[in-house]
């Protein structure tokens, strides 16, 4: 049987101090347990579920989970992994995708026993003064030994003042909560330590820290990240999301059994050594990923769909169809691709059509070239996972 404490540090990179948590867990009280999002992007993805399931485990151990969306935070940006300053977002365009975490999370949280805040509810009544009393208890020196800051420092790249608060505000969260952990990525650990440190600074005893790993995106190279499109959202279809985790390389399926899948680990590791078709193990994670989001019955359509489509090759008979509108006679196939969402972008079509990956009517286009007549409709297919039925309408 698995104890709380293997649950604890079942994925984690670091806790600091393991000593310090072991304390605090003999306290036997609900602890305090904090993690933070800035709501930079309308949608969650599975890179960021990596947290937010320990956030879970936590909460089935009995311990208090606090939530905090960093609506003030993102209106700085945090500069963690920037070689530039970031672009500010509207206090608008934060509220809007705040309001989608809220929904969000609560596919994995139980929305009873989770508590939601947001830092503007301390920060903002921050005055002059009390912002200069925070930026006090730090140096510029050490602020520079953060890795992307030196980088930048040395490089002669500009930093603009505002980030240098980023951490400091971000630190100040735990105070205001009193957090007793908090969880964040690897490469979080600069503004986690940074609330231990103010804690300290407002005579609380200072927070334990969980680092987590990053998750790598579909590509199994770089970070899942929605702007590289090697992202499976969490609102992306039962079909969207089954195909996508099908489409991944065996070693990077175990990577996210080991990071996303509730299973136990000892149960995980006999799959790993056994000597079935890795597949199977894969429609496993997908199943359980997409019952996660979507529910039981959402995951088996998507398998029967996934067998009928990829197995089977065929087209799913209750594809919707979708009409476009175009302005003139024809239209380009790799702007009709764009339009439709089939591909992130036009040199995205040309590069599938380059691979032979593109079909109209289970008919292989090679041409980039290749043109469209109004009024007609037709199959589009795009690589093993997108297909939809388009019909061509003129203004």
């Amino acid at each position: 049987m698995t104890t709380a404490w293997e649950t604890i540090k079942r994925g984690a990179v670091e806790i600091l101090l393991e000593d310090e948590l072991k304390k605090l867990l003999a306290e036997n009280r609900p602890l305090r347990i904090k993690a933070g999002f800035d709501p930079t992007a309308p949608d969650l993805h599975l890179g960021h579920t990596v947290l937010i399931n320990k956030l879970k485990q936590f909460q089935e151990l009995g311990h208090e989970i606090i939530f905090v969306i960093g609506d003030f935070t993102a209106m700085i940006g945090d500069p963690t992994g920037r070689n530039a300053t970031r672009p500010p977002l509207s206090k608008e365009e934060i509220l809007i995708n705040a309001k989608t975490y809220e929904t969000q999370v609560f596919k994995i949280l139980d929305a009873k026993k989770t508590k939601i805040v947001f830092n503007s509810a301390w920060l903002e009544s921050f005055s002059a003064a009390d912002l200069i009393k925070l930026a006090a208890t730090y140096t510029v020196a050490r602020m520079l030994e953060r890795d992307d800051f030196e980088k930048r420092y040395l490089a002669k790249q500009p930093i603009a003042i505002h980030e240098f608060l980023y951490p400091l505000l971000q630190g100040y969260d735990s105070v205001a909560i009193k957090a007793d952990v908090e969880l964040g990525g690897t490469d979080q650990k600069f503004n986690l330590l940074m609330g231990r440190e103010l804690q300290k600074h407002f005579n609380q005893k200072p927070q334990v820290i969980l680092t987590m790993p990053l998750l790598e995106g579909l590509d199994g190279v770089n970070k899942m990240s929605k702007s590289l499109g090697n992202y499976v959202g969490i609102n992306d279809t039962p079909q969207e999301m089954f195909g996508k985790l099908m489409s991944i390389a065996d070693d990077l399926m175990w990577r996210y059994f080991d990071l996303l899948s509730f299973y136990p680990a000892d149960e995980i590791m006999s799959w790993r050594k056994s000597e079935e078709n890795p597949r199977d193990f894969k429609v496993k994670l997908a199943q359980e990923i997409v019952t996660r989001f979507h529910g039981k019955d959402a995951a088996e359509k998507a398998y029967a769909d996934f067998v009928q489509r990829f197995q089977k090759n065929a087209i799913p008979d209750d594809l919707d169809e979708i009409a476009i509108t175009i302005t003139s006679a024809q239209i380009s196939l790799i702007h009709l691709l764009k339009q439709a969402s089939l591909v992130a972008s036009v040199s995205d079509a040309r590069r599938m059509i380059k691979q032979n990956a593109v079909k109209i009517d289970g008919q292989k286009i090679t041409d980039e070239n290749f043109t469209i007549n109004q009024g007609t409709t037709h199959i589009y297919q795009v690589g093993k996972r997108k297909a939809a039925k388009i019909r061509l309408v003129k203004t």
